[in-house]
């Protein structure tokens, strides 16, 4: 399966309030798929090395002043923590006009919280992408406000998918997005970690190992998206009657390893849930 790549032009100019790494990664993504251009971006952010730093990396105008970059912005990402969403919806709320349209890529920071802060007519949208934004695979999901257009819509899937993949979800399964899609990088690193460590076990260097891990898992993830297949299906593929799959298998479900990963997401997702009830 193919990633859908989205032509429809961006609008004329995009803001970040935010220039860390996740904005980086989204920018960066806009000018490779040719959203965007570095001269109809702006970034703020109140520490100068990461405005030097992104400045360099991308050639975007770079500012101190969060208004500055309001009142030029079609397009607003909030790509700051969530608790520093209040002080920024003071600063940027008059700045805002009905062209504005408004991303936040901060966790737990809901549709209500974002009109409260910002006006109950501002055109909203709430993204997750995750840390693989950063090399083009981030597993994104999005939901709507109930200003957003189908236009609107639009372009924040083509953002998104200028990066990775975008599954439109309701708000309330946002907090499962980031359970999975968001922690989830982290628990892959830790099986190819712990693949690497079991490569270097029976007698691997463990450059070679964690290069083999790495790539077992990345071509394993392209099978599922390209093939269609459900992982059990491609799963039973590779495990032949008394081989050594079936074995490595069996003692991963001896040591509950699925259960391990139903109950990390579970953990995350409710992690999430009281984040953004705080």
């Amino acid at each position: 399966m193919k990633r859908p790549r989205e032509t429809k032009p961006a609008p004329a100019r995009w803001g970040f309030i935010g220039a860390g790494k996740m904005a980086g990664a989204l920018i960066q993504g806009l000018i490779r798929a040719g959203l965007a251009s570095p001269a109809t971006i702006t970034a703020s952010d109140p520490h100068e090395p990461a405005r030097v730093a992104i400045a360099t990396s991308a050639g975007i105008h770079v500012s101190d002043d969060n208004r500055e970059v309001a009142r030029t912005a079609d397009v607003l990402v909030l790509a700051v923590k969530p608790q520093q969403m209040r002080a920024v919806f003071e600063e940027v709320q008059p700045d805002l006009s009905a062209r504005t349209l408004v991303i936040s890529v901060a966790a737990g920071t809901t549709l209500a919280t974002l009109a409260d802060g910002l006006g109950p007519d501002c055109r909203l949208v709430r993204v997750m992408p995750n840390t693989a934004a950063l090399v083009g695979e981030a597993a994104a999901g999005y939901c709507l406000g109930p200003n957003a257009t189908a236009d609107d819509e639009a372009t924040v899937r083509a953002f998104l998918n200028a990066v990775g993949r975008a599954h439109a979800v309701p708000e309330s399964l946002l907090d499962a997005v980031t359970g999975l899609a968001g922690s989830g990088p982290a628990f892959v690193f830790l099986m190819i970690e712990a693949l690497s460590d079991g490569g270097v076990r029976v007698g691997l260097p463990r450059e070679t190992a964690t290069a083999l891990a790495a790539q077992t898992v990345l071509g394993a993830a392209r099978m599922v998206l390209e093939t269609g297949l459900h992982p059990g299906v491609l799963k039973d593929q590779v495990a032949s009657p008394a081989g050594t799959t079936i074995a490595g298998l069996r003692v991963l479900e001896e040591r509950a390893t699925r259960g391990a990963f139903l109950d990390a997401v579970d953990a995350a997702t409710r992690r999430a849930k009281e984040l953004g009830a705080s």
